[in-house]
């Protein structure tokens, strides 16, 4: 069963169930997760491609993929608030040479979206190799299922996000002042509709409640750069770093754990992240997490 046709029946039926349309879960040959250090975007994106074997492993020809990246900040993509466009561009390109017949692109931003996915070079950059990019449309908010969720029980959720076959979600590491990071789960938040400021409420357990159900297939954590204060916005340059990394695995969870390295932060440090291990969010078992680590410099 494809990826939207598995979340069209959980809205049916209310059953919410974790999806993660990950294909490389029965190859125990594989990593479970790959850190490359010292590349440039392109280079970075394709040695951790190549150790998955290729986004063939990923996506399957007819594919109607979603690809998340962060676009929420009116910012140039030097001030590390939203995900390199470089990076967005080279994974459309990727899937559509895998033989995907849509990629779609859209976050629900901050700031205005006309600047926020102008000025962070995504939508140009996307557009050149064939993406859809879309600014996000209220009415396509769907209320979805969450049976497993402690405090919430139901959220709207993107429709173009619930029906992709497969989705990728390329979120870049930076300081949160609230979460601590923005990572992986936290990215997620450019699907969810609603008044998106009560989930910060609460927040651990309610961006658990969601996003439990609506994990994607792959997680690319842009760590090239990385803002390392004052974000999610950002906007001072001496607040970023030139990390020249990039994590990469089909659990979320699992690639967000290991980015905390980036900001020298303990598990403990950052409770959404602990709650998704305490949930068993994470595929893998985070303390002995099979990372292959890899430097191109």
């Amino acid at each position: 069963m494809q990826r939207r046709d598995f979340l069209k029946a959980s809205l049916i039926l209310g059953t919410g169930s974790l999806v993660t349309g990950n294909p490389l879960s029965v190859f125990s040959a594989q990593p479970q997760a790959v850190w490359v250090n010292g590349g440039e975007p392109l280079t970075l994106l394709h040695a951790a491609m190549g150790a998955f074997g290729g986004i063939q492993n990923f996506i399957s020809k007819g594919d109607q993929v979603v690809i998340k990246p962060n676009i929420g900040w009116d910012r140039k993509p030097e001030q590390a608030a939203n995900t390199n466009p470089q990076l967005v561009a080279e994974v459309v390109k990727l899937c559509y040479e895998a033989g995907a017949a849509k990629v779609r692109i859209f976050d629900r931003t901050c700031n205005n979206p006309q600047r926020c996915y102008a000025n962070s070079q995504i939508e140009s950059l996307a557009k050149n190799y064939g993406a859809e990019v879309e600014q996000i449309r209220d009415f396509k908010f769907r209320d979805y299922s969450l049976p497993e969720g402690e405090l919430l029980k139901e959220w709207p959720i993107y429709k173009d996000y619930l029906e992709a076959d497969k989705v990728i979600n390329i979120p870049i590491a930076k300081h949160h002042s609230m979460s601590r990071v923005s990572l992986g789960l936290k990215n997620l938040m450019g699907v969810m509709g609603g008044n998106r400021g009560s989930i910060h409420n609460n927040f651990t357990e309610k961006i658990n409640d969601i996003c439990a159900h609506i994990l994607p297939t792959l997680t690319i954590i842009d760590a090239y750069r990385i803002l390392l204060r004052n974000g999610p916005s950002g906007g001072n340059i001496n607040d970023v770093s030139v990390e020249k990394s990039l994590i990469m695995s089909p659990c979320t969870v699992s690639a967000d754990y290991l980015a905390l390295n980036l900001f020298n932060l303990k598990i403990s440090e950052v409770p959404h992240v602990q709650e998704a291990i305490q949930r068993g969010l994470n595929q893998f078992d985070v303390e002995k997490l099979d990372v292959k680590k890899i430097d191109v410099s």
